[in-house]
């Protein structure tokens, strides 16, 4: 076996550190310097007319407890391995987040959380991450699907018989993925999984869901209040229904974290579009939760980047 010597992995860790922090800010650079859907003229005349220290810092405060819930939930399911507190808690998910913004559908986040454990701690840190990442997801799918319910009731953007077409094959993958349950895939089954969630204990998984429910509510608030700040005023269910709607779509579109606002953009165009909402409107409000939800998070995430120690894994 091949020793590297200890100043050449030093080098190759301070290296690793600089493209991870540089490719992240180049992808942020490029994102939002080439955007032809973003009118920036426009932008600044509406935030002349309607500037408010008090709005921009609601705005703001809303972005700080969304990552904070999100910190909040890693803490808490951290305890299963050992308990750390919440700056430790608050580095690891920052810096994860900076590792994971050019990986798809943010799968370098989980690699970035397993570097602050020891090798043996691994593969428990990868499916904390993704029950911490799961619950979120379930969450966007349970609240989107009734977001479409009531959108569709409204605006029948697809018939009754789509929708009931739609249930049924729901259900029946349910049925067939229940029944499969004990058959494995390189020594790993539903039926395990299963189990291997059981073990945590219950107390746990209900502060996830409280956190993951109150995270939910953030920034999807967060929306409706931009909304409100470009002068778009449609009626409260209608707009959260819409959101909803958005992020359960574009949640289950693979993509990667610094195309998030493109991929969540495109969508919400079409369903806004429907509701009369100016197309540059949406572009801009979804740029900007992604601004404040990933690029500012991942700009604080670069500091814990460059000053990981590695004898922290040690």
């Amino acid at each position: 076996m091949i020793s590297i010597p200890h100043k050449a992995k030093q080098f190759l860790v301070l290296l690793v550190k600089l493209l991870i922090v540089g490719g992240a800010f180049y992808f942020i650079y490029n994102q939002l310097a080439h955007n032809d859907k973003l009118d920036w003229h426009k932008f600044i005349t509406l935030f002349r007319k309607n500037q408010s220290v008090l709005g921009i810092g609601f705005i703001l405060l809303l972005s700080v407890l969304n990552r904070y819930f999100e910190i909040l939930k890693w803490q808490n399911l951290a305890k299963v391995i050992h308990e750390i507190s919440l700056g430790e808690a608050t580095k690891q998910v920052l810096a994860a987040l900076t590792a994971g913004i050019f990986t798809p559908n943010g799968v370098g986040e989980y690699a970035g959380k397993a570097l602050f454990y020891p090798k043996t701690e691994a593969k428990k840190v990868v499916f904390l991450n993704l029950i911490c990442n799961g619950i979120q997801m379930i969450l966007t799918v349970i609240f989107g699907i009734f977001g479409l319910l009531y959108f569709n009731a409204k605006y029948e953007v697809i018939t009754a018989q789509t929708v009931a077409i739609l249930f049924g094959i729901f259900v029946l993958l349910f049925i067939i993925l229940f029944s499969l349950k004990k058959i494995k895939i390189k020594g790993y089954s539903i039926e395990k999984l299963l189990h291997k969630i059981n073990e945590i204990p219950k107390p746990i998984h209900r502060k996830n869901i409280v956190l993951g429910t109150l995270r939910y509510l953030v920034f999807s608030h967060q929306y409706y209040f931009l909304f409100l700040a470009f002068d778009v005023h449609l009626p409260y269910f209608t707009l959260i229904a819409t959101i909803a709607v958005v992020y359960f779509l574009a949640s289950s579109l693979p993509t990667f974290q610094f195309l998030d606002f493109a991929v969540k953009g495109s969508v919400a165009i079409y369903f806004f579009g429907i509701l009369g909402v100016n197309e540059w409107i949406v572009v801009f409000i979804s740029t900007l939760m992604w601004f404040l939800n990933v690029v500012l998070p991942v700009i604080i995430g670069a500091y814990y980047v460059l000053n990981f120690k590695t004898k922290t894994v040690e």
